[in-house]
């Protein structure tokens, strides 16, 4: 599964915003400075936050936008599927009779495709705002080297 740029920007302006809010509002300028991305770019986004009812926007002098919730009810899910950014790691739509093949059949390794990406939805439904910006997402992933089967710990990972 390939993350576009839209959904890991709208996480990013989101944890930023969770971070830096202390429940005033916060310049999409701000953000766009300190995160490197465009600002007509997280406008685009925040309408779409905003529609999906994640952000809300205070307009006048010292305006800008607020969590529409808390960061600990907001789920890193729940931002990427508001920017349109689809969940999944198979080529055709999920629940579609049809498959990707050109005769609109299913390949042989579609349901292990699509319960990744069933995978990676709980995951990223499990992660709140709070959790990254807390730091509360590292953990003990393990991490396979290279060429064997071998499983590393994260600490022996970290200590190359």
């Amino acid at each position: 599964m390939k993350l576009s740029t839209k959904g890991r920007y709208a996480v990013m302006a989101m944890v930023d915003l969770a971070d830096s809010s202390r429940d005033r509002p916060v310049a999409l300028a701000d953000i766009a400075d300190r995160q490197e991305i465009s600002l007509s770019y997280l406008e685009q986004l925040f309408g779409k936050l905003r529609k999906g009812g994640l952000v809300r926007s205070v307009r006048g002098p010292g305006g800008g936008y607020l969590l529409a919730r808390t960061a600990e009810d907001t789920r890193i899910a729940d931002v990427i599927l508001a920017v349109d950014e689809p969940i999944r790691a198979t080529r055709c739509k999920s629940g579609s009779p049809k498959g990707c093949k050109a005769n609109q059949g299913r390949c042989l390794t579609h349901e292990l495709w699509e319960e990744l990406g069933n995978q990676i939805y709980l995951y990223l439904a499990s992660v709140s705002l709070a959790d990254v910006v807390d730091r509360r997402v590292s953990g003990s992933t393990r991490m396979f080297e290279p060429r064997t089967t071998k499983i590393k710990e994260p600490s022996q990972v970290a200590a190359q």
